[in-house]
């Protein structure tokens, strides 16, 4: 527990916070620096039904965070609360967003669940079903875009760089093969052999390089034997339930951008055009995998400008929507988890817990 603390303690320190705000700013500052249009600024008037479009998109928000919710709870098989489950998400969402893409949040979500009142196994369980049904989206989804969407719309964006062009296309390849692998390797290990997965991964551990990390592999992989037959024998209305939320809450993060786009420039989209700004997300969503800072701070202000930027009337706009859509879509958790990541901590680590684990 107390290195459980530790690690909490550390996640929110002042450093952890403000560290990918800072590159956020620093990246769309030089943006700025270098595009800076007036006339391009101009374009933008603000209306009511600019403020009818922000609020659509802050209820996009609202409907992500909901499906998330949702399916905690199913996962749980209603053991959790509505509070519970929100506490969990948010949680987690702030952990993600202080920790490198390609790591998320996901190393702390089962103390998370289990200090909820769930047992570390089902803890674990849920959390890997959560990752597994995350991975199965993008995997679903971008061969669907591949085939509705035409090669040259999706990738040939005008007054872009064809070397960059060439590189997002290969940031989208990454991240899809890393979805594509860890996927196969979950899916191997949850429904078919989990001890053989067990065995896999604590060999690769034995390498100089992961040595230090072998216990926790052995770990992992215990609760990977542990989950294998609950998740295996669960019904295929809780698989359609939990990935029907699953896809709520993705896609609604996704409409966020279209959101803000109509807020200021609602004639200027036909459906062809939405559904494209739309697809664009989602392969936007792939290449921040792989990205090496906390929440793909700075390069994903970077991806919106390069990727959507041929959307919006100039390159200057479209660092100054880029930072909207950060505003709405990433910086609340980092301040949601300033005020409840402190008392969480408070309330599970301080002071002795009289709650019951749930069975």
């Amino acid at each position: 527990m107390e290195e459980a603390d530790k690690k909490l303690t550390q996640k929110i320190s002042p450093y952890k916070i403000i560290y990918p705000i800072l590159i956020g700013l620093a990246v769309v500052s030089y943006m700025l620096y270098k595009e800076f249009d007036m006339t391009a600024f101009q374009q933008i008037t603000f209306t009511w039904n600019s403020v009818l479009w922000l609020s659509v998109a802050l209820i996009c928000m609202f409907v992500r965070d909901l499906g998330y919710v949702i399916r905690i709870k199913i996962l749980s098989g209603e053991r959790l609360g509505w509070i519970q489950s929100i506490r969990i998400i948010f949680l987690w969402e702030f952990t993600s967003a202080v920790t490198p893409s390609a790591i998320g949040g996901t190393s702390l979500a089962i103390l998370f669940v289990n200090k909820e009142g769930i047992k570390v196994g089902r803890s674990s369980a849920m959390v890997m079903a959560t990752s597994f049904l995350d991975e199965l989206y993008f995997i679903f989804m971008f061969p669907i875009i591949l085939l509705c969407v035409s090669q040259s719309d999706l990738w040939n964006m005008p007054g872009v760089n064809k070397g960059i062009s060439t590189s997002l296309v290969w940031f989208a390849v990454g991240g899809y093969s890393i979805k594509l692998l860890y996927l196969i390797i979950l899916s191997y290990g949850l429904f078919k052999n989990p001890r053989g997965l067990k065995y896999l991964l604590l060999q690769c551990f034995k390498f100089r390089l992961l040595r230090k990390w072998r216990y926790s592999a052995h770990e992992a992989g215990s609760d990977l034997v542990r989950n294998s037959y609950e998740l295996r024998h669960m019904p295929f209305l809780f698989w359609l339930k939990t990935f029907g939320a699953t896809f709520l809450s993705w896609t609604a993060r996704y409409w966020v951008v279209n959101a803000i786009l109509m807020a200021f420039w609602a004639t200027s989209y036909n459906w062809g055009t939405q559904f494209l700004i739309f697809a664009r997300q989602l392969v936007m969503w792939i290449m921040m995998l792989v990205s090496p800072t906390p929440g793909g701070s700075g390069f994903a202000e970077f991806v919106f400008t390069e990727y959507l930027g041929e959307f919006l009337p100039g390159a200057s706009v479209a660092i100054a929507i880029a930072i909207l859509w950060r505003i709405i879509t990433y910086y609340p958790y980092l301040f949601i988890g300033v005020f409840i990541v402190p008392k969480w901590i408070t309330r599970n680590f301080k002071s002795p817990s009289k709650k019951k684990t749930a069975v």
